[in-house]
């Protein structure tokens, strides 16, 4: 059975980002993966790394569930809108809060580092309001997804980080948003055959 976590980065509830991870969840129910699901706004936790790196806070014990979740899992799916060409910043503070040293990389006395989440695989779903692909690619250079897929998943060690651009949303309608539905349902299938070779 396949080991998948999805992680959405957005903060309400009742948005799109979590019609598209549920999708994603019951397709790989359906499929046979083994699911574990973090929705980032519903969990309590400071978001502020207050020290930085100078001195280590204390894990809510609804961050030491999202890590123990991550380190269980085979492969990643990350879902997050697009906020000011990043992510939202309940879903940095998640990432700064629990990507830290000896957790998911450590540096030697050089200063040359190595991911602690290797042998794990990765899917990003980036959703944007007015932005379409094109606009983000050409004129963005794929900002967000550098931030999150090359400055943060790579450098902890996860490899074959597919992604997806959703948008933009503003402009479709709701048979749009049902055929984007069902493409995220067969990425769940996809990425079950992924994680399978790793």
């Amino acid at each position: 059975m396949k080991k998948i976590v999805v992680i959405n980065g957005h903060p309400d509830s009742d948005s799109f980002n979590e019609a598209l991870a549920q999708s994603y969840i019951k397709s790989s129910l359906t499929n046979g993966a083994d699911i574990r699901y973090v929705a980032i706004g519903a969990l309590n936790f400071n978001p502020n790394l207050q020290f930085g790196y100078r001195q280590r806070m204390d894990l809510e014990p609804d961050l030491v569930k999202a890590f123990e979740d991550i380190q269980w899992s085979q492969h990643q799916v990350w879902i997050h809108p697009l906020w000011r060409m990043g992510m939202p910043a309940i879903m940095k503070g998640f990432i700064d809060r629990l990507f830290l040293p000896g957790l998911a990389f450590k540096s030697d006395k050089n200063g040359i580092s190595t991911g602690l989440l290797s042998s794990k695989t990765a899917r990003i779903i980036t959703t944007s309001g007015d932005l379409s692909l094109d606009t983000y690619e050409e004129i963005y250079h794929s900002c967000g997804l550098v931030q999150l897929g090359k400055g943060i998943l790579r450098y902890c060690g996860v490899s074959s980080i597919q992604s997806v651009f959703i948008g933009p949303l503003h402009h479709m309608d709701r048979f749009d948003r049902a055929k984007y539905l069902e493409y995220t349902a067969s990425m769940a299938f996809n990425d079950i055959n992924i994680t399978s070779s790793t």
